[in-house]
């Protein structure tokens, strides 16, 4: 290689950094504060907005309670906030009838981390990203992905919408609201990257990442080959610890066989009994429920666990895993 002169080195050096700069941002972090002692509790909800119908009000007074009881810091969506269609705009009623009317009590006044669905690209998808919602309910806060960073464990909440192909190849009669995300190939290649150089750069003791669409699933959606073929192999090769999603109105744990990924689906939020259940091997369907309902996840330094609950609060399953205090390299 000829040698060159320090000077245009140190332009070429420049150039280059701005470039990065330019064309490869990274999401956006937020900081969530965990408990004195160090420990996160939250819950997860998904597939709800019905203006309280489909027992929905019921899932919302029993995660009340569960919230109170596990004094949870915040409460994460994975999506389908509002049916059929989304939201119509920033003054469409769904907003106050499905979400501020709905989850009052008090324990659930905490931040809401919610990620978009399918159903809620079929509307207003820009309603939905408004700061003007979070000025109507300061609890609300939705954005495509991005970061929170809660000390011991860092979230990674990626919009997994614009993966489906079908969507854009076999709307069935919607209208998808792309805007921000065409043209689509770049907008996932960038995605991809942000989201592996996020859970590279990670030094979270616990690392989760929320996406609407299944990636594993006994439910009647299935696997999401998309993000099998395109998101998993990041994840695999991060050891990330959960991925979390909704999309199947069901709840559920399946567990990687491949690497210690696990699968939690909790997309019980309202209307469920879809009773197609595709039943896989025992070894890694470790709980499945076709009902209403939600999950807590508790966190210390060495040790998550896990719960599902029902519409009337009942504990259907609960799961744990635990890790060393320090890694033994």
């Amino acid at each position: 290689m000829v040698n060159q002169p320090k000077s245009l080195r140190v332009i070429f050096i420049a150039i280059q950094s701005l470039f990065l700069a330019l064309f490869s941002a990274e999401l956006e972090r937020l900081e969530q504060a965990a408990k004195p002692d160090g420990t996160l509790s939250f819950l997860v909800v998904g597939d709800w907005g019905r203006r309280g119908a489909y027992n929905q009000s019921e899932v919302a007074v029993q995660m009340g309670i569960i919230g109170e009881k596990l004094d949870i810091d915040f409460v994460i969506s994975t999506g389908d906030n509002f049916y059929d269609n989304g939201l119509s705009g920033i003054d469409d009623t769904s907003f106050d009838e499905s979400f501020t009317k709905i989850y009052t009590a008090p324990s659930l006044q905490k931040q809401w981390y919610n990620v978009l669905g399918n159903h809620d690209y079929r509307g207003d998808v820009e309603a939905q990203l408004s700061p003007i919602l979070t000025n109507l309910d300061k609890k609300w806060l939705c954005l495509r992905s991005f970061i929170v960073n809660a000390e011991i464990a860092e979230i990674f909440f990626v919009d997994t919408n614009p993966f489906v192909d079908k969507y854009f190849t076999e709307p069935e009669g919607h209208v998808y609201d792309w805007r921000g995300i065409l043209p689509r190939e770049k907008y996932l290649s960038n995605l991809l990257k942000e989201v592996d150089l996020g859970l590279k750069q990670s030094s979270a003791k616990w690392k989760i990442v929320v996406g609407h669409h299944t990636i594993r699933s006994a439910g009647h959606h299935g696997d999401t080959e998309e993000l099998v073929g395109q998101l998993l192999p990041i994840l695999q090769e991060n050891n990330v610890d959960l991925y979390i999603n909704g999309h199947d109105h069901c709840l559920e744990h399946i567990s990687s066989p491949d690497s210690a990924i696990q699968f939690l689906t909790s997309g019980g939020g309202s209307k469920a009994w879809r009773g197609d259940v595709r039943w896989w091997n025992p070894e890694e369907t470790k709980f499945y429920y076709d009902g209403q309902g939600f999950m807590s996840v508790q966190i210390a330094q060495t040790q998550l666990d896990i719960a599902f609950y029902d519409v009337f609060g009942n504990v259907l399953y609960k799961w744990n895993t635990s890790k060393q205090l320090h890694s033994t390299m």
